[in-house]
């Protein structure tokens, strides 16, 4: 239950770090890039059921 909460949650950050707005376009990929690489961890562990 928790780590689909977390997934869902990890989920939306991602969608909310794309820089398509006009004032993150200087950020780059870094935050959906971060943002990714947390979700791609925690997806992994979701699917060992570690959580």
């Amino acid at each position: 239950m928790l780590g689909t909460i977390l997934l869902i949650l990890l989920i939306l950050l991602l969608l909310g770090a794309i820089p398509a707005w006009p004032y993150s376009r200087s950020w780059g990929y870094g935050p959906s890039g971060a943002l990714g690489l947390i979700l791609l961890v925690v997806l992994v562990l979701v699917l060992l059921r570690v959580f």
